[in-house]
């Protein structure tokens, strides 16, 4: 497994496989990997096959955090990142520093943002009103770096993800978007990063999120005709808030592809979430 620190060797080296015609897998990573992300590795290489290059790229992006977010203590752990994509089979590890990513000015001056203004403003992008433009901008420039044919994403950003595709098909990126299935741990709590920030009980409080989803589930389906997402809504909220460290910050309900939200909520509709359980906020999302 190569590692690659400068964007011109990453791009001299995508240059090369594009000309040699070698498809080339892309998954983008803040790091701090685990299964899940290990999963979407392998999704990668399937669609590129053993001919195939895989790349993935280690890197907390600092324009998609607000003010309020978690970029200074965000994990990191290269040293074990580098064994768990080496083990996966990675070809390429992509590991930018600020100064590569954003060269020659101050983060603060940065003025050059890609902007996608529909799928980016309810949920997260209500709670974090600069995030996606952060990941926009530095999804648009991994992909000029990388070239890659498939970008792998994770359902658990499903927002992310439909945020991203809208943008590779308005500035018609060269590039397919794959979107990799949620892990979980036996408990159900969605894979994360940060859910090495839960104290021991807090853990044990985080299974709320699933919990939710998986009563909203029951009640849509022992519905005949739906049910209100606004008394859905409420009791959602109220279910959660029985938790003593959690705090929701939304609970929403939208049609999968325009990510707008629905006034009644039936099977097909879309659930995602996001709730503080003591300071860590946890994200969750499902079909229902």
């Amino acid at each position: 497994m190569r590692i690659v620190r400068s964007v011109a060797a990453m791009q001299r080296q995508a240059i090369r496989w594009k000309v040699d015609r070698v498809p080339v897998g892309f998954v983008p990573t803040m790091g701090y990997l685990h299964a899940g992300h290990v999963s979407l590795m392998s999704r990668a290489r399937q669609r590129v096959g053993q001919r195939g290059k895989v790349v993935v790229s280690v890197y907390v992006n600092p324009t998609q955090f607000g003010p309020q977010d978690d970029l200074s203590r965000y994990p990191r752990n290269f040293a074990r990142d580098r064994g768990m994509c080496r083990d996966a089979g990675v070809d390429a590890l992509f590991v930018p520093s600020d100064r590569e990513m954003y060269p020659g000015r101050d983060l603060g001056n940065h003025s050059t943002y890609v902007v996608e203004e529909v799928l980016s403003r309810p949920m997260e992008g209500g709670s974090r009103p600069t995030h996606f433009r952060g990941v926009t901008t530095v999804v648009a420039k991994l992909f000029n770096i990388v070239l890659p044919d498939i970008a792998v994403f994770g359902a658990k950003d499903f927002q992310q993800a439909a945020v991203i595709r809208r943008m590779v098909d308005d500035l018609n990126f060269p590039v397919k978007i794959v979107m990799g299935a949620i892990h979980r741990e036996p408990d159900g709590l969605a894979m994360s990063s940060r859910n090495q920030y839960l104290s021991s009980e807090d853990r044990k409080q985080a299974t709320v999120l699933w919990e939710a989803i998986q009563t909203a589930r029951q009640i849509v389906r022992a519905s005949e005709t739906g049910i209100a997402a606004r008394r859905l809504k409420t009791a959602l909220e109220k279910f959660i808030q029985r938790q003593p460290s959690a705090r929701v910050d939304y609970v929403e309900f939208f049609d999968p592809k325009t990510l707008q939200p629905v006034s009644k909520v039936v099977r097909g509709v879309h659930m995602a979430l996001a709730v503080f359980i003591g300071k860590t906020r946890l994200i969750d999302n499902s079909p229902l």
